[in-house]
């Protein structure tokens, strides 16, 4: 049994890390969504957006019509944070691949609904890349125990190909 980092050929940082597969250690490939804006992005674009809202307020520090404009400022602030805040919790998707002896099992963990689970003997996981007909451009699938499942679908498209490659190596050394 090889471990799995051998199959890490990628220069770039990567949404997924891939674990050393170990006796005590079962997951092997955990996915999620990449955040191009961090937390702390979110806090100073929340923060720098009420700044240069209330710069034209200046001007109209002690009148009336200032209390006028205000809220609607604080209005498009607070839509601003709704949805950056609602784009993290909708962003808020894990996929573990594990291996438990010959049992290769895909747990996907939505934002919201069930957890979703498929499980197959890994001697006959098929990893295939569909380059048309599906969803997506270069759409990344698992075969096996008469069922085929969708992994990293919310991967950008380079992303979908280097992983459709690691994984194929990393079934064909099973």
């Amino acid at each position: 049994m090889g471990t799995p980092q051998t199959y890490q050929t990628r220069s770039i940082n990567m949404p997924y890390r891939w674990t050393p597969q170990s006796p005590d250690t079962k997951v092997v490939l955990t996915l999620w969504p990449f955040r191009s804006l961090p937390r702390r992005g979110f806090a100073a674009m929340v923060l720098m957006a009420f700044s240069l809202g209330t710069v034209p307020l200046y001007g109209l520090l002690g009148s009336v019509v200032l209390w006028g404009i205000l809220p609607f400022i604080l209005l498009v602030v607070g839509a601003l944070w709704y949805g950056l805040e609602r784009s993290y919790k909708d962003g808020d998707i894990l996929e573990e691949l594990q291996r438990d002896g010959d049992i290769l099992t895909l747990t996907h963990r939505p934002s919201r609904g069930p957890t979703k689970s498929w499980d197959c003997n890994i001697y006959w996981a098929r990893v295939e890349l569909h380059v048309d007909g599906g969803p997506l451009p270069h759409y990344v699938t698992l075969t096996g125990n008469g069922r085929t499942v969708e992994i990293g679908s919310f991967l950008s498209e380079d992303e979908r190909k280097v992983l459709f490659t690691e994984l194929d190596a990393f079934l064909k050394k099973q």
